[in-house]
């Protein structure tokens, strides 16, 4: 015959003031609210497109930098596996160095007039004069039209032999450019085309910033007899500094995978004067009869690598510009 033996049921035993401490309550599952259902609900349909069209092509192109891919194995996927042999192949081809300086210098070039010429224009409109919602209503137009236009029209503009502009030069006495067949102007031309398609994009953005300026700062300064210059350096360019730094990233980033208008206006020629990596990358890929798969997407991936690179830069310098 078995006994059972019950165990006695534990009080809790008072502290030291008479209070007798509560129980732990039991671990429940809590269960979604409606809030953080509706939050999923409205950020799938973003994670899905980020997914699809964004990580998904960078996954697609970093697999195509890693494997020796033919017209026959990119329709197979049955391509071999060879590590960072494209790499080596984009970094040992002689057109890499001059890639990389027309890539530099394009980007530097372009970036600073189209902020100069654009901070320019904003602090202009600033003033608020008569027409001034008209006249950067027009300024826009370079930014609205279609890329293709735009390279077209410069095209023509800067063509030798019936441009406008050796027409215009003509006029004054000077003998004309071949802008676009010389390897000594074909970068300055595109150069040309692409401060004047992004000055619109500074211009919105800066103008922007200045409107959170309070208008008391500059009243204040002119009463202590403060200039224009000295306001401007003073007020208006340090409080610009967190809209400058995100132009001007945005603008390195568009700025690097520039295509169109250097492949509508020289193809990167002559004799690969104007060509950037934007441009080689394409030529691996597609530009030949027997497409370079795997070291175009390599070069593609150096343009990524990059926009990354001062991306993690500017997120730094706001980390630390931001008060404790």
């Amino acid at each position: 015959m078995s006994h059972t033996t019950q165990v006695p049921h534990r009080r809790p035993v008072p502290g030291p003031s008479g209070a007798v401490p509560a129980e732990p309550p039991r671990a429940r599952r809590r269960r979604p609210t409606s809030q953080q259902l509706a939050a999923w609900a409205f950020l799938a349909p973003v994670a899905l497109y980020l997914a699809l069209f964004y990580a998904y092509p960078l996954y697609r192109n970093v697999d195509l930098s890693l494997r020796d891919y033919t017209v026959r194995s990119f329709v197979q996927g049955d391509a071999p596996f060879t590590g960072l042999e494209n790499y080596r192949k984009v970094f040992d081809d002689p057109a890499f160095g001059p890639a990389l300086t027309h890539t530099i210098v394009f980007t530097a070039v372009c970036l600073v007039f189209q902020y100069a010429i654009g901070l320019a224009l904003a602090v202009f409109f600033n003033q608020h004069f008569r027409l001034s919602a008209t006249l950067r209503a027009l300024f826009l137009v370079p930014w609205l039209l279609p890329l293709i236009v735009s390279a077209s029209t410069w095209s023509w503009m800067l063509n030798s032999d019936s441009g406008i502009v050796n027409a215009l030069l003509g006029a004054v006495g000077i003998g004309p450019v071949n802008w676009l067949t010389s390897p000594d102007w074909s970068l300055t031309s595109v150069i040309i085309a692409n401060i004047w398609i992004g000055v619109p994009f500074n211009l919105v953005l800066l103008y922007s910033g200045l409107q959170s300026i309070p208008a008391s700062l500059y009243e204040a300064s002119a009463l202590d007899g403060a200039g224009p210059w000295r306001r401007f350096w003073s007020i208006t360019f340090p409080l610009l500094r967190p809209v400058s730094a995100i132009t001007l990233l945005l603008g390195l980033v568009y700025t690097l995978k520039v295509f169109d208008i250097i492949w509508i206006m020289t193809k990167g020629g002559p004799a690969d004067s104007s060509t950037t990596f934007a441009t080689w990358s394409y030529r691996l890929g597609f530009g030949n009869l027997l497409p370079a798969f795997g070291p175009g997407a390599a070069v593609g991936n150096l343009l990524v690598v990059a926009a990354l690179v001062f991306g993690l830069v500017y997120l730094r310098v706001q980390r630390k510009q931001a008060p404790a």
